[in-house]
């Protein structure tokens, strides 16, 4: 097979193929714990210019890739990006996230929502996407980024982030029937949003569920995992090929539902050990992750023992070594450049354990 040698290592991974060393890139690695990024962010303070504006969003996406090569170069954005293309006002607050200026409470403003069409909404996604994979070419896969329907519904509710998740769980417990109405545009947007970014170049799309673990996993089965599955489903028809990750963010409790959704890789976050989650998901489900973000304040030592320990736990197959959630801001630049150079020296032939 002479394609598979041009095939990204990512990407070569995620469709289950068999490979050397397991992929490797970091969530969040465009970001604060970088110095190029800071001092980008003194010129352009506001979050949606440096996501929105072409030239801005592809430098901050490449700016790990210039540092560390990761397998992976991910889309800079936010999962609520699309909500203005859908007619939910928004900004996004420097160190507080997503403002939703006039949250959805009521069945009219559900109703007054209208399609997705991210041509005339979103134009800026193409022109980056493109221009990532002009860059890296066959060198690193191209990642796309979106919301999952519960997280962004939790955002348009209740108009910023929460601890508590009142209000959305007030609608979901005493008013369902709104709530199903405005999951299921959502996902019928999200869906069409996650094709634009296949169409536009991003090689594999991650969305990110990042609420869903607020959840019991009686209601995660009724507000998040059919509507999951709606995206996929939709996602799957018209790009059968594009392999699809799922994020959960404090998913132990709910890992296994995360393996009905229809995505081929779910990413595991670091409260389980990767062999529970193995045999949890079971052989034919893909893995993502999952060391701790706070493992890259250790010694060398450290970051590698605990880094063999993951991949011997994952196993020789359908695993994309990352961490199980964002790198934090403080993290040292020398141990993220650390830890991509000796994921990157592995031989799973000798990790086997």
């Amino acid at each position: 097979m002479g394609v598979s040698s041009t095939t990204p290592h990512l990407l070569r991974a995620a469709r289950g193929e068999v490979v050397d060393r397991p992929p490797v890139w970091m969530m969040r690695q465009a970001g604060r714990y970088m110095k190029a990024y800071r001092d980008l962010r003194e010129k352009y303070p506001s979050f949606r210019d440096r996501s929105e504006i072409p030239e801005v969003a592809i430098e901050v996406s490449l700016q790990p890739w210039r540092a560390f090569q990761p397998d992976g170069v991910i889309l800079f954005s936010d999962i609520v990006t699309p909500l203005p293309g859908l007619g939910i006002d928004m900004d996004i607050a420097e160190g507080k996230g997503p403002i939703i200026h006039s949250p959805l409470r009521t069945q009219e403003q559900i109703e007054r929502l209208h399609p997705l069409e991210p041509e005339a909404a979103l134009p800026f996604i193409k022109t980056i996407l493109q221009a990532l994979r002009s860059e890296v070419g066959d060198k690193s896969t191209v990642l796309g980024f979106v919301g999952a329907p519960w997280t962004l519904a939790a955002y348009a509710v209740e108009g910023k982030g929460s601890k508590t998740y009142s209000i959305i769980k007030n609608m979901a417990f005493s008013d369902p029937t709104i709530l199903h109405q405005l999951l299921a545009k959502l996902a019928d947007a999200i869906a069409i949003y996650a094709r634009y970014q296949i169409d536009s170049g991003a090689q594999v799309v991650q969305m990110f569920d990042s609420w869903a673990g607020q959840l019991s996993p009686q209601d995660y089965d009724t507000f998040a995992l059919p509507y999951q599955q709606r995206v996929f489903q939709q996602v799957k028809q018209t790009h059968p090929d594009t392999p699809l990750i799922l994020l959960v963010s404090g998913s132990a409790g709910v890992l296994e539902r995360m393996g009905q959704s229809g995505a081929d890789i779910v990413s595991v976050d670091w409260a389980v050990d990767m062999a529970d989650a193995r045999a949890r998901l079971g052989k034919q489900m893909k893995v993502q992750g999952n060391l701790d973000p706070g493992v890259l304040f250790g010694s060398k030592q450290f970051i590698r023992d605990r880094i063999l320990d993951t991949v011997r736990k994952a196993g020789n197959w359908g695993h994309i070594l990352n961490l199980g959630h964002g790198v934090l801001p403080e993290t040292p630049e020398e141990n993220v450049a650390f830890f991509f150079e000796t994921a990157k020296e592995l031989n799973l032939a000798g990790v086997k354990g």
